[in-house]
Parts: C-alpha cells; structure tokens; sequence
C-alpha cells in the first residue's frame, strides 16, 4: 500500500503523539518532515523517529516537495494562518481543533479549503473515532434506542494535572472554547441537529483564579436542538478521580452510556480501601486508539477521494456554540445559537 508522506507542524506534548502515531502506528502513512517553533524539540523527535527533514518554519516545511500532507498541531490561534500555508503548497491538511479562535477565522478557513476542492481536509475531533462512540453512533443509525431524546455529556480533567492546566488556562481560550467544544461536536453528530437555543452558567468553585480570565473552572450547559432534541453539558477541571469523559445517550426505546466509569481496564481492586477500578489520568492515554483511528482515515480519505469528516462547516458550528455559550455564561442569559 502506497504511503501518505505526511509532515507535522508542532510536536509539543499531543503533536508528539500524533507523530509517534504516524511514524509507527499507521500502516498509511509515513512521517517524513517535523517543523515546530523550538528547533530543539523538533530535532529531538526526529532523531527519535528517524525523519531528516527538519524546520523551525512551517512555510519550508510545507514547500518541501517530499511532504504529500500536513498535521497541524499548534496553537488555536496559528491554525488558519497553517492551513491557508499549507493548502496553498498544494498540501492535503488534517488540523487539530479548534478550527480557529475566532468565528471570523473559521470563515476564512472555509474560504481557504473551498478553493482547493482537490485536496482533502479534516479537523481533529477524535472522540468519533473512539471505537466506543463508533459502536454507539451504529446503535442509534440502526434504531436500536429510537429517536433521541437527550444527549449528556460529561468533560472533567484530574486535579493531578491542575498546575499545567492553570499555567495554561489564560491562553487556553476558555473552557468553552478549550474543552466543551469536543462535547459540541459529540452533541451535534449523536443528535444529528444544530443547536437552536442554549443556556450556560458556572463558576470558579476551587480555583478563583479562573475569574480574572472571564471563565469558570467548572461550567455547564443546557441546550435545545433544532430537531427538539435536548442536550445538557458538564465541563470541569479538577476531578479527584482523573480523566472522566462521560456520555449518555437517551432514546424514546432506549439508552447509550459510554464510560460511565472512565477505567482502562476491567481490572478491580479490592483492599481495605474497598472495591474500586483505577481511572484514566490524562487524557492522551484515554484517546490513544482514537488518535490512531483519525489518522487512519485522514490517509483513506487522501486516498480514496473521499470527504473526510469532521469538516470545516463542523468546525465553524462547534466554534460558534462555543462563544455562544461563553456569551451567555457571562450575561446569565439564554440565547439562540446566531
């Protein structure tokens, strides 16, 4: 099988993933060029996977004629500027979301990946991929559980991770735009629907710092979809347990829970604590299949000439809830999605 020679443009802790993955976990794909802003790291991941072509500038990243795609994995902000860079070189690109930090940006970035109808795109929501939600979304095409009646969803990073997600919230964007924004694509693509009206509130229950940065360390969110479908959200940042992505899927015949319970294993542990079944403490260990599987079909997509999802229009959609609900979290008001 002939072998997508993809470029990485960021190696930071989930573009290092994404790189091992493409190095040595996709059958399709090949990694062949890494750019990241620190020079350092860059070579440090090449010499490790065995890629000589290495830069500290994206754009010679993406002129270099032996690079076929380009993962962009950087900054939210950096990701239309990327996009537009690399599809001008004529390079297919898989992004990570979110699509951009604006709405404004996901319009350009439609713009851009409308005038190149040749090349394939496709934005990072991982969690479709996860072969749980795979089983779930077949399920509910099959009719299993009849039509929907409520998506929830469940968000909560582990407390042992707080000090890089506070020395990292000020830039984050939020938790609405950073974290629930996953949970926004799960609801649209379960439910099938646009958000029609929405309603968030929250607060900073541990961490007050969140205050100064307008966004709450806790926040959650009810939603009305277009289809009458209803949605309810749940995001935090300093779960005792660990990494806990939870989600309910409620029917008129039936419902879908996915890791109710966020463990790795079926594994118990009985001591004299109790019985209790350790979780997930980061979230690159949850999603790790995941990631691969994205990957996988990215390379697919290239090669068959099919449309890859999630797509842009999905980043855009997601991207507006987000502000939306950020909107209405700081003016306790509820509001319609335009």
């Amino acid at each position: 099988m002939k072998k997508l020679k993809i470029g990485i443009i960021g190696v930071g802790r989930l573009g290092y993933e994404h790189a091992c993955n493409i190095a040595n976990r996709v059958p399709g794909s090949e990694l062949v060029a890494i750019a990241d802003a620190n020079f350092d790291r860059a070579k440090q991941v090449a010499e490790e996977l065995g890629v000589s072509a290495v830069y500290n500038d994206p754009k010679e990243l993406c002129a270099d004629p032996n690079v076929e795609a380009v993962a962009i994995i950087t900054n939210t902000a950096s990701h239309v500027e990327m996009i537009k860079i690399a599809m001008d070189a004529g390079k297919h690109v898989f992004c990570e979301k979110p699509l951009a930090d604006t709405v404004e940006k996901c319009k350009e970035a439609e713009a851009i990946i409308a005038a190149h109808p040749e090349l394939t795109f496709m934005l990072g929501f991982m969690r479709r991929y996860d072969h749980s939600y795979q089983v779930a979304k077949k399920k509910m095409e099959n009719g299993d559980i009849g039509d929907v009646i409520l998506v929830r969803c469940y968000s909560q990073d582990p407390i042992s991770i707080i000090e890089g997600t506070l020395e990292y919230a000020p830039r984050s964007g939020g938790q609405f735009i950073d974290m629930s924004i996953h949970d926004f694509d799960l609801i649209r693509w379960l439910t099938g629907s646009e958000v029609k009206e929405l309603w968030a509130t929250g607060g900073c229950y541990e961490f007050k710092q969140y205050k100064d940065w307008d966004d709450g360390d806790n926040v959650s969110g009810l939603m009305k979809m277009e289809n009458d479908a209803m949605a309810f959200f749940f995001a935090g940042r300093a779960a005792a347990h660990g990494s806990h992505v939870e989600t309910e899927i409620v029917g008129t015949r039936g419902t879908l829970r996915i890791a109710s319970v966020p463990t790795d294993s079926l594994v118990e542990v009985m001591s004299q604590h109790g019985i209790c079944r350790e979780c997930y403490q980061d979230f690159i260990t949850r999603w790790h299949d995941a990631y691969i599987t994205e990957i996988e079909e990215f390379c697919d997509c290239v090669a068959t000439g099919r449309k890859a999802t999630p797509g842009v229009i999905d980043g855009t959609q997601s991207t507006k809830i987000a502000f939306r609900c950020k909107e209405s979290f700081l003016t306790d008001k509820k509001l319609t999605l335009e």
